[in-house]
């Protein structure tokens, strides 16, 4: 079966039909061609060629009379990390920013793909971080221009903001 489009979201639209969940790994969500099986074992090709798709939880791809195929990101191990002030807000994002790794947003936490290297250096900078098992939904997007060899960078200017802190 071809997709090459969403069709809403489960949340929103909700369903009495039953649901062929289709699990993603959370790197897999803004994939815009692979292969993959439903839990039920129906074979899937997902081709989203015009733009990313930047699949969540409970988005629909597909629909007939009895069934749905909906989105469900697995959990995975990650760091979560509980700033307590903007200033550690800034400084724990620049970091993991310099290591070039996703970055995650969750009530009041920062998740990030777990890595045992990153985890001892935030530690041992002070930082309070907790090892648990979550899902990984809502990417910050940022756009950041390209490292300057001269003038103002963006941490001293993330410093500046968090100065009042």
């Amino acid at each position: 079966m071809l997709i090459q489009h969403k069709i809403g979201n489960i949340a929103t639209s909700p369903s009495n039909k039953t649901i062929d969940w289709l699990t993603l790994e959370w790197h897999e969500s803004n994939k815009r061609i692979m292969s993959k099986k439903t839990l039920s074992g129906r074979e899937i090709s997902l081709r989203f060629l015009n733009n990313n798709p930047q699949l969540t939880e409970g988005d629909m791809l597909f629909e007939d009379d009895n069934c749905l195929i909906v989105v469900t990101i697995q959990p995975c191990e990650c760091m979560v990390i509980k700033p307590i002030n903007m200033f550690e807000m800034a400084s724990v994002c620049y970091e993991i920013g310099n290591k070039h790794l996703p970055l995650f947003f969750e009530e009041d936490a920062v998740l990030v793909p777990y890595e045992e290297p990153l985890f001892k250096l935030l530690s041992a900078q002070g930082y309070t971080l907790l090892k648990e098992q979550r899902k990984l939904l809502q990417p910050l997007k940022t756009t950041v221009a390209p490292h300057s060899g001269g003038g103002e960078t963006l941490f001293s200017k993330i410093m500046k903001l968090t100065a009042n802190e």
